[in-house]
């Protein structure tokens, strides 16, 4: 049997709400990043004829600017559309038990609630594919 290689596709495109505010830290090298929980719901209605919710809880990860445009504008329930990949690191914590996790590390993240305009250059905001820097009509919005 001949060996098949499958293309190499990691994605993920999720919305959901912040479940704490951000935090941002700054690397060694003094790169900006910033890691967020975001919760996730799907409703389904269930053999029975019931609706159920089904959450999921997920860490996520940006990077340079875009950390620092989620810090200063998202908060707690903040609405979100996130689009990235998956990233697993590991780690020792200091009593020597390892640790591991699995992460999005976010491409683009753009603000889903109406927030107040910026007082910064709306060109500082194309990194993040955001919403802060849109004009506040109803007709720009893209969804």
């Amino acid at each position: 049997m001949a060996d098949i290689r499958l293309p190499e596709v990691n994605k993920v495109i999720m919305t959901g709400r912040l479940t704490r505010d951000p935090e941002l830290r700054r690397t060694a090298s003094d790169r900006a990043v910033t890691q967020m929980g975001i919760a996730s719901s799907r409703r389904y209605k269930a053999r029975d004829g019931e609706w159920k919710e089904m959450t999921a809880f997920v860490n996520v990860v940006a990077w340079g600017r875009q950390a620092e445009t989620c810090a200063e504008f998202l908060r707690k329930g903040s609405a979100v559309f996130v689009e990235g990949r998956l990233s697993s690191r590991s780690w020792e914590t200091q009593d020597g038990q390892k640790r591991s996790t699995i992460e999005v590390q976010a491409d683009r993240i753009q603000f889903l609630d109406r927030i107040a305009k910026p007082q910064v250059p709306e060109d500082e905001f194309v990194e993040t594919g955001g919403m802060a820097g849109m004009s506040d009509s109803d007709d720009d919005v893209p969804f």
